[in-house]
């Protein structure tokens, strides 16, 4: 029954907010329970009016955030944030605890994402600012507003931004310009309006056309004329009501016109401070709402709630209605007795968190400088610059850089909201935080340090979950340098946040299967099969999918990339894909995987490189040459760390045979014969002989320098500890002559340059003492006797028999 049939007349009460203003929010909460209202409208998308149950939800914790996304194309979202001092939240909760009806009433999510939301033009609480005396508009607002608790403010601030929107300029119709939308919140902190593109503007007060520049008067001189705009004070950048605005209000006043043809008499009405004058009774005639919300575009859209942060809700994110101090205005909101006193006291504890000395007695005279400050200011209450002034000049003793902390771990802060299980979302969503749950894996938006026993079955677990989440583009972990010291394969070390944006990238994974083990198996597949994929992507993914533990997507890798090195000739590919494959074998060992396919494929690939190789090295260049012997370098050591008889056995030899050719360049040849001698398969003398031969008077300058870079380079001890090979390096470089000398120093120089500063400077004084650091006078002879003792001591220590 309407009111009009009821003989009643209705009454609707418009509460202009700050979005996340705890001022606001507590002012509110006592304009509603002195209102009680039967029907209260809040500033959202219309069409997550099914979500607000959840609110009322005991596992629901602010800061939560409205995700809606395209259905289609999860990436096209955008989110309406909440924290428990926002006053939407605390409307909500009103309605919710109190059993009232509650809607939300601005355009809902599917236009909200179909359309471009411009975002930009003057704030409207700078104009307030200015009138106070304030140079900012955020410490205007939080003096005037957040440090206070008075429902009869409301009437105040929607009386102001009438008198600004009086001033504002008006768009002119233009056509809506459809694409990708970002956080659907309007630029400044009040929802002030946006800038709209260049063109002709009217005022909202007279109506009139006003053409060119925004800000410009129909008055104003052409540049160069007397008086003109280049002697002229700056003109300040104008209030905009733009096309987008407009519409969004004539949205809102439909919904209040549908509420009280339901039957609704006392109707709050929730809305940023800038709507509010143009929600007030009376609404005016429904068709030209009607005319501006006619046609527009509209997107298949799925709404649902998920976790936010404080650091999100900071404009220092980039988030458009944002604040600056978040940590600031939750602590205001939620301590209401001696909340400077407090602050200062959980100041005190970070501080005292990195080692910085604070006493009772700093926490007691930074409380009276702030209060004192206040009192100067003729501040109700002292506030976030107070006690800023006051942290810096006591606990911090003038240091900024201690300031810092405070403001990043307590102004700012950093706490990550949660919601309830039942609140809408995909099957991927949920799987994720069954395993989560299991694995006690906590979404946490503090960086936290996680230290991983592969040999215990919870680690692991927690290590494929993270494994198969990057896969999924859902970086929660990010691999790290441990602080446990481990040489082998057992131990993984990550570095844990929970960022809110992951939700959406949850949604769109969801494409590739309903749980995460199913969706990143479908998606390393799908990589896997797409045309460039070559045995080197293919063992990259492989050992991807050893570490998340795929095995739906094993045998498909497998057998992807034991055709691929069938038809691959080229042997840098192939050298660079087998280090990482054997690799993938261990890993396999380490995690009880059941590698033998992977086996045959390592196995059959190292015998096509060792077929192939040969014939590969014959006619390089320096450049390639030098990438080739890296590309040993590294096969030689996966090869070894295999521990593979058969398969060393086929790698030495195949070097051996590159060894003893004339044909291959001096750097693989120098190489060739180092990895040999490493390896015990030549020892040192038959090495001298080898570089004797090298820097014989038939190779060329060039020539020989390849080959000492190729034998030495990056491995200078050797030189240190071996006098023939020394002498032969040292007299070969002492009979160069000045033209060949000029000709091979840039190549000596990188070789030696590599050699870390010990060895340079033991090989420069073993060179002028005319013997090696390891023969030097003094030094003393071997005691068996001796060495036996220190091994059985080391034998006791081990547990091991002597």
């Amino acid at each position: 029954m309407s009111p009009a049939q009821a003989g009643e007349p209705g009454e609707t009460r418009v509460f202009g907010i700050r979005h996340h203003g705890p001022g606001s929010a507590r002012s509110l909460r006592l304009a509603l329970e002195e209102f009680r209202p039967d029907t209260i409208l809040i500033e959202g998308p219309a069409d997550a009016d099914p979500l607000v149950v959840h609110t009322a939800a005991a596992s629901m914790a602010p800061p939560v955030a409205l995700l809606g996304y395209v259905s289609d194309e999860p990436a096209r979202a955008a989110f309406w944030p909440y924290a428990v001092f926002s006053p939407e939240w605390q409307a909500l909760r009103y309605a919710v605890d109190n059993e009232i009806p509650v809607r939300f009433c601005d355009l809902p999510a599917a236009q909200v994402l179909a359309v471009d939301d411009r975002t930009g033009g003057r704030d409207a609480l700078a104009e307030l600012a200015a009138a106070g005396g304030y140079d900012d508009a955020e410490r205007w607002w939080d003096a005037v507003v957040e440090s206070t608790s008075d429902s009869g403010t409301f009437e105040a601030i929607t009386e102001a931004m009438a008198a600004l929107r009086e001033t504002a300029l008006i768009e002119p119709e233009t056509e809506t310009v459809t694409g990708p939308t970002g956080t659907p919140e309007t630029g400044g902190s009040t929802d002030a309006p946006e800038a709209p593109p260049a063109g002709e503007f009217r005022t909202a007060a007279t109506d009139e056309v006003d053409s060119g520049v925004p800000g410009a008067s129909p008055a104003a001189e052409t540049p160069g004329e007397a008086g003109g705009p280049e002697s002229a004070p700056p003109q300040p950048e104008p209030l905009i009501l733009d096309r987008h605005t407009l519409i969004r209000e004539a949205h809102m006043r439909q919904v209040l016109r549908k509420a009280r043809k339901d039957g609704a008499r006392r109707i709050a009405v929730v809305c940023g401070a800038w709507h509010a004058p143009a929600l007030q009774e009376p609404l005016g005639p429904a068709a030209a709402d009607l005319r501006l919300l006619k046609g527009l575009p509209k997107v298949k859209a799925t709404l649902t709630w998920v976790p936010w942060t404080h650091s999100r809700l900071a404009a220092a994110s980039g988030y458009g209605a944002g604040v600056t101090s978040p940590g600031w205005y939750h602590h205001l909101f939620t301590e209401t007795e001696r909340p400077i006193a407090s602050w200062l006291t959980k100041v005190a504890g970070v501080l005292r968190a990195h080692d910085l000395p604070v006493s009772s007695a700093h926490i007691i005279e930074a409380v009276r400088l702030a209060q004192t400050l206040a009192a100067l200011r003729a501040r109700p209450l002292a506030g976030l610059s107070e006690v800023t002034e006051a942290t810096r000049a006591v606990l911090c003793e003038g240091d900024d850089t201690a300031l810092r902390l405070v403001g990043t771990e307590l102004v700012v802060g950093e706490a990550l909201g949660a919601v309830p299980p039942e609140a809408p979302t995909v099957p991927l969503e949920a799987d994720l935080r069954a395993t989560a749950r299991t694995l006690r894996l906590k979404q946490e938006a503090l960086v936290r340090t996680l230290d991983l026993d592969l040999r215990k079955e919870r680690d692991i677990g927690r290590s494929r979950l993270l494994h198969r989440l990057r896969l999924l583009g859902v970086h929660w972990g990010t691999p790290s340098a441990g602080t446990v010291q481990s040489k082998g394969t057992f131990r993984e070390t990550w570095e844990l946040r929970w960022e809110p944006e992951f939700a959406v990238r949850v949604i769109e994974a969801s494409r590739w299967g309903t749980t995460v083990q199913a969706a990143a198996e479908a998606k390393i597949l799908d990589t896997a099969a797409r045309s460039g994929s070559g045995v080197t992507e293919l063992t990259e993914a492989l050992e991807f999918a050893l570490l998340a533990e795929l095995p739906g997507a094993l045998d498909g890798l497998i057998a992807r990339l034991g055709s691929a090195a069938a038809v691959d000739h080229d042997m840098t590919h192939l050298l660079a894909a087998l280090p990482g494959l054997l690799r993938t074998l261990r890993y396999g060992d380490v995690r009880g995987t059941d590698t033998s396919a992977l086996t045959h494929v390592a196995d059959s690939m190292l015998v096509r490189i060792c077929a192939g190789l040969p014939a590969a090295v014959t006619g390089l260049g320096d450049d390639t040459a030098a990438a080739l012997r890296d590309q040993l370098d590294t096969a030689t050591t996966a090869v070894h760390t295999r521990n593979h008889a058969e398969s060393t056995e086929q790698w030495l030899s195949v070097l051996a045979r590159l060894a003893d050719r004339p044909d291959v360049h001096g750097l693989l040849v120098g190489r060739t014969v180092r990895l040999l001698c490493d390896a015990d398969r030549i020892d040192t003398e038959e090495a001298a002989r080898r570089l004797a031969a090298a820097l014989s008077v038939g190779n060329t300058a060039a020539a020989k320098a390849a080959w000492v870079d190729g034998f030495v380079g990056g491995r200078g001890l050797v030189l240190v500890h071996d006098r023939a090979l020394l002498r032969l390096i040292d007299g070969w470089l002492t009979g160069l002559s000045e033209e060949q000398f000029v000709e091979v120093v840039p190549l000596l120089r990188r070789t030696f340059g590599a050699f870390e500063s010990g060895e340079r400077r033991a090989i420069g004084e073993a060179v002028r003492d005319g013997r090696p650091a390891a023969t030097a006078p003094g030094a003393a002879e071997t005691d068996p006797a001796r060495g036996l003792l220190a091994l059985r001591t080391v034998a006791d220590i081990l547990g091991v028999p002597a």
